[in-house]
């Protein structure tokens, strides 16, 4: 069974946009669709509904096929503090979840898909997200239907954004790729935008993936498959 293939970016803003618009023409030349992770705010002042360049490209990738997913609102991790959503309660993972919901709506990228920063979510996130009308939760080692209250097992291999990416990470990655590739199941590869700006883990991620195709990996993105009723209705 050939393994199915995601690759995921995360903090696309305006400093990194340029480094996602080329990772992502590499990608488009290999057919290999994209799931965008975003979030309304990044650290600093950046908005995103401040960014209509951003918005743009988004909307843009998406109408060619890949998949955007909300990752996060606001909160960025220091060495003190941990993810956004790791230790939130159910009450205020649900306040932040619709404060970004909203944003999303009226930038016109709204989604049913959530991966928390660092793919670390607490238990009264998780809890949180039917309310707000989330269907799938992406985590480090798993991906969780919430509606049918399944999950498939499948870990992250990435770089950024909580991994790391020095040149010795960067090659077990690669080889991490491979194998899984070679076994079959889901290969999830995550890479920060601010990372493709530096030419080691962007070629990296670009071998881990040039790899999972030479072993048969079928691109695919992170989405949320409705109920056979639903869908024939």
């Amino acid at each position: 069974m050939n393994a199915e293939l995601i690759v995921s970016v995360s903090g696309i803003r305006d400093t990194t946009r340029d480094a996602a618009i080329e990772f992502a023409a590499e990608m488009d030349r290999r057919e290999i669709r994209l799931s965008l992770l975003v979030a309304p705010r990044l650290k600093g002042k950046y908005r995103l509904a401040e960014d209509p360049a951003t918005q743009s490209w988004l909307r843009g990738r998406r109408a060619r096929g890949d998949a955007i997913v909300l990752h996060g609102y606001d909160q960025a991790a220091t060495k003190n503090r941990r993810a956004e959503f790791a230790t939130l309660p159910g009450h205020e993972a649900r306040l932040r979840l619709t404060a970004a919901d909203r944003v999303m709506e009226q930038v016109e990228l709204r989604t049913r898909l959530f991966a928390a920063p660092r793919w670390d979510a607490s238990a009264g996130a998780i809890e949180a997200l039917p309310s707000v009308g989330f269907r799938l939760a992406l985590g480090l080692t798993s991906v969780l239907d919430l509606e049918r209250n399944t999950a498939q097992r499948a870990r992250v291999y990435g770089i950024g954004e909580g991994f790391r990416a020095e040149p010795w990470w960067c090659r077990a990655l690669v080889m991490g790729a491979a194998r899984t590739a070679r076994r079959g199941g889901i290969l999830r590869l995550a890479v920060s935008a601010a990372q493709l700006q530096r030419s080691g883990p962007r070629q990296a991620m670009v071998d881990a993936v040039d790899l999972a195709r030479y072993y048969g990996a079928v691109s695919e993105v992170y989405r949320w498959e409705p109920f056979v009723a639903a869908r024939a209705a």
